[in-house]
């Protein structure tokens, strides 16, 4: 108690807040009024206080370390000629004030930047000057726009970058192919979906002897990226600060600049590019026998989608292969190699759950015409498992090399997740026990033996969320879900910093030299906070597989990435969120059926059959039932009815509210047989409490005569009331008053 830290305090949108220790341990609760002084994002120093009375540990902040100079986004208003902003990102609890000369262009309801002039206090609220004008709030693309800023995503590249982007050649020069394997005769092809603006890898396949033995020769061709994009230069540290390109629903921030992404560097068909090559000969069991990496200049045959290839490899004589005849051939001996590697996969144990992906289709506007969902076929498992092979090849010439490199680490479940897992196996009664260093074998086989009980999504659900995250980082512990001893990323150098590190790897060992990683800025403070939470969760791996450099210059590398990944992650899926919650606006009343995704002590969240979309039926919503969440069966129980929610269950509601907001949509749940009635039509909401018994035909004349005496009595009370002098009439009324009042408050809940 009284123990003193430092952390950064996140707000929350009802007024209080927590504090993220930089140390690791647990958050710490911050009451509505010690938020008042704060906001949201701040660096402070704080004191542990008491334990409230929910056990949470609650404190003060004692001095405001750090203050991040990040823009506020919110919406203009005027509220009794006081001009202030009400920040769209409901974490920072008080509204801004602006003053009336600093409110620049902007007009009450657009949407605008506020940069702080003066903090908040305990007794003042925060005011600011408008610095940017985005636009009206239903502006097509105002959501990217709001997102962006929110989460600090560069979208705006710095003058050096773009002026040495522009001094880049149009095209492949005679000087570049200096040094590199000639591939133009070889007929690689990108495969790619049909939405894809850059492309990055290029793939050929072809029958080989080695030896005695049958096989197949891969030639997985990449972008080569680091050969325009110089290390430590202008491009290269604006790659670095972004580090991943970000994809939203019609617009996407690419990580390089577009003469680069969609042009120099995409692998477009009909002209030369420059790449690098993973050259692999692998045999009829799915095994890698041999590889190799080269510089080269190759030829692009052919622009595939998934769409394409799949209907190629269903029906080799079909409209689409009469019209590619020339490479159904090459797309047939890909598609062999394809299952000798899925072959190779099963045995090795990896994991392989089928997940639905959405996709929102957009109109001209913006606007959600649709969402659908992702339909993965051979084709992209094709691609998918000749990528898995590159990376695999590249994270392993890097650990024979002994170079330092960022490797893709995925570590097996925490003892804490394990733990509630096999709990959760046992209340199924499922008689199907993990090690306590269970490897990936054990997941797939649990998943292969629940495949056809009704409640296997739920299973494959729990398996999924038993997993940690996947890093960037130098020392290699393995990939688990792949069930890989080593992997990394080499295969999208142009939306990937990652990607790029490793072709400069792979370049100075061939040429037999060390590369250095540049002076590159550290990461931002809107993901500092999260490379301390990496690195505090991250284990340094023991035994044979933890191998790799401990270099601090390389560690911070895969930190700025990974909390970059996470970033780019969350403005997309915010930018999704909005979408979708303006989408249902135009469906509130309707009634959809769904299935339970997720279920929390305070509800259920509930996924549309046909519309792909989220939202919460809140625990007051499931009926006049005192509900109990069980952690380890993951499902809300009735205590007086028995009556079960669990994810995986069946459910019909009604979208009841829309927060845009908070990106919140409410659900409520409709009762099975329940008839619908037009509006006006419908019978007042029925009482919570279901035991109360609906009147019969033989007590309603009781009910009329209990009315009649109760008339009666009223009468008699008249009449005494009127023999009382008016002050004691007074007094009497005002006791039945309060008497009634304290009956009121006594009954029960219902």
């Amino acid at each position: 108690m009284l123990e003193e830290f430092e952390g950064t305090v996140l707000g929350h949108r009802d007024g209080h807040g927590f504090v993220q220790r930089e140390d690791g341990s647990a958050d710490v609760f911050l009451p509505p009024n010690e938020m008042r002084a704060v906001l949201h994002r701040d660096r402070v120093r704080a004191r542990v206080t008491r334990n409230d009375n929910r056990g949470r540990p609650e404190g003060k902040v004692l001095e405001i370390i750090e203050r991040p100079d990040h823009p506020i986004i919110g919406r203009l208003l005027q509220e009794n000629g006081i001009w202030l902003v009400a920040p769209e990102d409901k974490r920072y609890g008080q509204d801004i004030i602006i003053p009336k000369t600093a409110t620049g262009p902007a007009k009450a309801g657009q949407v605008v930047v506020v940069g702080l002039t003066e903090p908040p206090s305990l007794y003042g609220q925060p005011v600011g000057r408008v610095t940017e004008v985005l636009g009206e709030i239903d502006d097509p693309g105002m959501e990217i726009e709001i997102a962006v800023r929110k989460y600090g995503v560069p979208h705006e590249f710095s003058e050096p970058c773009m002026a040495q982007a522009r001094a880049l050649p149009d095209q492949v020069r005679a000087s570049d192919l200096k040094g590199r394997v000639d591939l133009r005769d070889v007929p690689l092809v990108t495969i790619d979906g049909e939405d894809a603006r850059d492309f990055d890898d290029a793939v050929y396949c072809e029958p080989v002897k080695m030896g005695r033995r049958k096989g197949w020769r891969l030639l997985v061709a990449i972008a080569d990226v680091s050969h325009y994009v110089d290390s430590g230069g202008a491009i290269d540290l604006d790659a670095f600060d972004r580090a991943t390109s970000v994809y939203f629903p019609r617009r996407v921030i690419p990580m390089l600049p577009e003469k680069l992404s969609n042009g120099l560097c995409s692998l477009n068909p009909g002209v030369d590019r420059l790449c690098m090559v993973c050259d692999m000969l692998i045999d009829t069991a799915g095994e890698i026998t041999a590889y190799q990496f080269y510089p080269a200049v190759m030829h692009s045959h052919a622009r595939f989608t998934y769409t394409e290839v799949a209907a190629i490899l269903s029906n080799d004589r079909g409209p689409q292969a009469q019209a590619r005849a020339e490479r159904v051939a090459d797309l047939i001996h890909l598609h062999d190699l394809y299952r000798a590697l899925l072959g190779a996969r099963q045995g090795r144990g990896a994991m392989d759950f089928e997940t639905t992906e959405t996709q929102i289709v957009c109109d001209e506007q913006g606007r959600i015409e649709k969402i659908v969902p992702r339909v993965r076929n051979d084709a992209h498992r094709l691609i998918e498992e000749a990528m898995l092979a590159a990376n695999c090849c590249s994270a392993d010439f890097i650990l024979q090399s002994k170079h330092p490199g960022l490797f893709r680490v995925h570590e097996g479940p925490t003892p804490e997740k394990l733990e509630l897992l096999r709990s959760y196996l046992k209340a199924l009664g499922l008689n199907l026990g993990l090690s306590d260093e269970p490897q990936p074998s054990e997941f797939q086989a649990i998943a292969k033996a629940t495949e056809g009980r009704p409640d296997v999504q739920q299973i494959h659900t729990m398996l999924l969320r038993s997993m940690q995250q996947a890093i960037y980082t130098p020392i290699n512990s393995g990939h688990f879900g792949l069930a890989f001893e080593a992997y990394t990323h080499f295969t999208s150098p142009i939306r990937r910093y990652p990607d790029l590190l490793v072709h400069r790897v792979i370049k100075a060992i061939l040429a037999k030299k060390k590369y250095e990683l540049p002076q590159l800025p550290l990461p931002g403070e809107a993901h500092a906070k999260l490379a301390r939470r990496l690195a505090q969760r991250s284990r340094v791996p023991s035994g044979p597989r933890g191998k790799g450099s401990a270099n601090p210059s390389w560690e911070a590398a895969g930190l700025h990435c990974s909390a970059n990944e996470r970033r780019a992650d969350e403005a997309s899926n915010d930018v999704q969120a909005w979408l979708k919650c303006k989408y249902m606006r135009d469906h509130l009343g309707e009634e959809y059926t769904g299935v339970v995704s997720s279920v929390t002590s305070f509800g259920l969240f509930v996924t549309l059959d046909a519309l792909y979309v989220e939202g919460l039926v809140h625990i007051t919503e499931l009926g006049g039932e005192y509900f109990r969440f069980d952690e380890v069966r993951q499902e809300l129980r009735g205590e007086r009815t028995g009556l079960r929610y669990a994810i995986g269950s069946r459910v019909c509601i009604q979208v009841s509210r829309v927060d845009l907001d908070g990106r919140k949509i409410d659900f409520r749940l409709v009762r099975e047989g329940m008839e619908r009635l037009p509006r006006g039509e419908r019978p007042p909401r029925e009482r919570r409490d279901d035991s109360t018994p609906t009147p019969s035909a033989k007590t309603k004349g009781r009910t009329k005569d209990k009315r009649k005496a109760t008339a009666k009595t009223s009468l008699t009370a008249g009449a005494e009331t009127q023999r009382l002098s008016p002050i004691q009439a007074l007094k009497s009324a005002v006791k039945k008053a309060v008497a009634g009042k304290k009956g009121k408050a006594r009954k029960p809940r219902r």
